[in-house]
């Protein structure tokens, strides 16, 4: 059977540098930092007392008040980079087979706020106070449900979960059905509302994320010998994938192509990588036989680079280890230096961060890169995005449990 080629057709994302495609990619190559005091709850007695939240959001530019107090926040960012993402894409779901669209859109952690009010009420009223939406309002499936039914799109429709790499475990699947034509067009993405008492309590007492709260511009810093954790985040990112055939037969504007992808297993530690960067290598060295490249050819990696000591040293032997010289002539970057991690919806807004890559031939910056790891020594693109032509790109995602995706994107042409 005879593979189709699949494009990108839609993008839209609401993440802690920018509410739009167009306020990332300004915020992305000026270097723009989301970090900032937690204001969504009292955090004085956290040993984190900063994240990088969504600012200056509107929900009721995309939903009515009823519709916002039936969903968790993540679903509401959800919804408005959906709402983005198919304006953008310009589909009339009136002319199009919407038996053969779908939605493949997940969430690393899903309703906690939710889940954390509803609990609170438990305790406090009794069993009965429950509301009647908490199980729907909670689940991680339902962003992906509710994107379905704001377009009426009866094609696959589920949602993947696997921590950090769950919104490109979405596109990968996205990508593999249409490609083998059991769908034409696919909303696919992740979003993620987890700056919560007990997700920000949880990640302290594992120890994952940083503690610097008198220098949080600084904290982010992937692949700097001082980093000292993760910064989390919080956001969502939707892509239209779209078969080509379909794309040009009704005119669309296509963003780029996406060609390959590699989804591996660790099979070594419940949060650390394998040593060596084992599973990131095969992910990567998969990726580029799907796409039927060679590792020469990859001009730009956005790196999963969590600015923490085993992933960003793991991360690094990975591409060492595959791309052998050609590491250090190739351009690697962290977006997360600037956005922070947003788990589940990390792997969607980098991928559209390494779209704009390729279409503008700019490569973000990894910010805060001031003193560089002595093993963590590839072209990082310190501080200042840099002009380059990128034809063929890589965007890495590896989540706790050993999960592993890196996306293939290529320049687009006719």
């Amino acid at each position: 059977m005879d593979k189709r080629r699949v494009v990108i057709t839609g993008m839209g994302t609401v993440n802690p540098i920018g509410n739009s495609v167009k306020e990332y990619w300004e915020g992305l190559k000026n270097g723009r930092n989301g970090a900032g005091p937690i204001t969504k709850f009292d955090a004085s007695d956290f040993a984190t007392q900063f994240a990088c939240e969504v600012k200056n959001f509107d929900p009721s530019m995309y939903l009515d008040k009823k519709a916002i107090r039936r969903m968790d926040p993540y679903t509401v960012l959800a919804m408005a980079a959906a709402t983005q993402a198919v304006q953008d894409s310009q589909i009339n779901f009136d002319d199009v087979d919407t038996e053969r669209a779908g939605v493949i859109f997940g969430s690393g952690i899903g309703g906690m706020d939710t889940f954390e009010t509803q609990h609170r009420i438990f305790i406090e009223q009794g069993p009965r106070r429950i509301s009647p939406f908490f199980v729907p309002m909670m689940i991680s499936d339902i962003a992906a449900g509710q994107i379905s039914m704001q377009w009426g799109l009866k094609g696959p429709n589920y949602a993947t979960t696997s921590a950090c790499a769950t919104s490109s475990h979405a596109i990968a699947d996205a990508f593999i059905h249409i490609q083998r034509g059991s769908a034409d067009i696919i909303l696919c993405g992740g979003a993620e509302a987890a700056i919560t008492p007990m997700a920000v309590g949880g990640f302290n007492a594992a120890r994952a994320i940083s503690t610097w709260n008198d220098k949080y511009l600084q904290a982010s810093r992937p692949f700097d010998k001082d980093r000292n954790g993760f910064v989390m985040a919080e956001g969502a990112g939707v892509i239209v994938l779209e078969d080509y055939e379909s794309a040009i037969k009704r005119g669309a504007v296509i963003h780029a192509e996406i060609i390959g992808v590699g989804l591996t297993g660790d099979a070594f530690h419940l949060t650390a990588p394998a040593p060596e960067g084992d599973g990131a290598r095969r992910s990567m060295r998969d990726a580029l036989r799907d796409g039927g490249i060679n590792p020469e050819q990859i001009d730009y990696i956005n790196a999963h680079g969590t600015s923490t000591e085993l992933n960003d040293l793991n991360e690094t032997k990975a591409i060492k280890n595959l791309f052998k010289e050609h590491a250090y002539k190739l351009a690697v970057s962290s977006t997360k230096s600037m956005t922070g991690h947003l788990l589940g919806a990390a792997g969607v807004i980098e991928s559209i961060a390494t779209i704009l890559a390729i279409n503008n031939s700019l490569i973000p910056p990894t910010i805060n890169l001031d003193t560089p790891d002595p093993e963590c020594d590839l072209d990082y693109t310190p501080k200042v995005a840099k002009e380059l032509n990128v034809d063929f790109a890589l965007s890495n995602t590896f989540g706790f449990g050993g999960h592993n995706a890196s996306l293939l994107f290529k320049k687009f042409s006719g």
